[in-house]
């Protein structure tokens, strides 16, 4: 899959969106990706995980593991493209688990999977567990990579797009020092 195909659908499902927003991150930016919007037409969803399976299957995981909730479609997307069983985590009290019954084998190689990496800081929770329980993170994979390839993962980041979209450190937002209040789109508690 082209990366002009994913900025097109990004357009078309108003994914991308502008203006003034806190990211999950606590990082504000002039841009918000909504990867719901662009993976709420199945067909694209699965078009979507095909691509990111066979950029990934070279790392041959036993298993996919996503970040509720933005890595869900997309991971089981990815999942059932690789055909391999489907995890995901979510926060308790903050901190990322394993619940609904879910277990990783000692050993067991995963690919964490992502819908938009922006800082890391999910993607490396979701894999400090895996390592915690045994497993190997093998590989990341996500729609968009907004570190422009410097998220400083200990683990190869695949992704089907990089987007520059600027983000700033509340205290050196510019948005904010003309007096706008910032937006949050993001399913992260707190945030």
């Amino acid at each position: 899959m082209k990366e002009e195909t994913v900025a097109e659908w990004l357009e078309a499902s108003g994914a991308l969106t502008r203006g003034h927003f806190q990211l999950s991150s606590g990082r504000h930016s002039s841009a918000y990706v909504q990867c719901a919007l662009l993976l709420e037409s199945p067909a694209r969803a699965l078009r979507l995980g095909e691509a990111l399976a066979e950029r990934s299957s070279g790392h041959r995981p036993d298993s996919v593991l996503s970040p509720a909730m933005g890595g869900l479609m997309i991971g089981f997307a990815v999942a059932a493209a690789l055909g391999v069983p489907f995890r995901f985590t979510e926060r308790k009290g903050g901190a990322m688990e394993l619940r609904r019954g879910f277990l990783l084998r000692p050993g067991e190689r995963v690919l964490i999977v992502e819908d938009v990496v922006t800082t890391g800081r999910s993607t490396l929770e979701t894999a400090d567990l895996a390592v915690a329980l045994g497993a190997r993170v093998e590989a990341v994979a996500a729609i968009i990579d907004r570190t422009r390839g410097q998220a400083g993962l200990p683990f190869p980041l695949v992704a089907l797009t990089s987007l520059e979209l600027p983000s700033w450190e509340a205290a050196e937002c510019p948005l904010c020092a003309e007096g706008g209040a910032a937006e949050k789109p993001g399913s992260r508690p707190g945030a």
